[in-house]
């Protein structure tokens, strides 16, 4: 599977977790809190980090992969 599947199925994933915590629960509970210092990192959950992670990989996809030499670009 290419980093473009797996960018999209993390967000997706994320984002239906999220969704199905918001119509189960009526919110989406954030359990994830870390402290660096006397700095606290804001509260996130799983589904936050696989949504974050999936943008991410797509991001970098976009940025610093070639497109191949026979396929035209525009």
């Amino acid at each position: 599977m290419s980093s473009t599947g797996v960018g999209l199925s993390l967000i997706l994933g994320g984002a239906i977790g999220n969704l199905w915590d918001r119509l189960a629960a009526g919110h989406v509970t954030d359990f994830l809190l870390f402290y660096v210092g006397h700095y606290q990192w804001p509260a996130f959950n799983v589904a936050d980090s696989a949504i974050v992670i999936g943008a991410g990989l797509l991001v970098f996809e976009i940025l610093f992969t070639k497109t191949p030499a026979g396929e035209k670009v525009g």
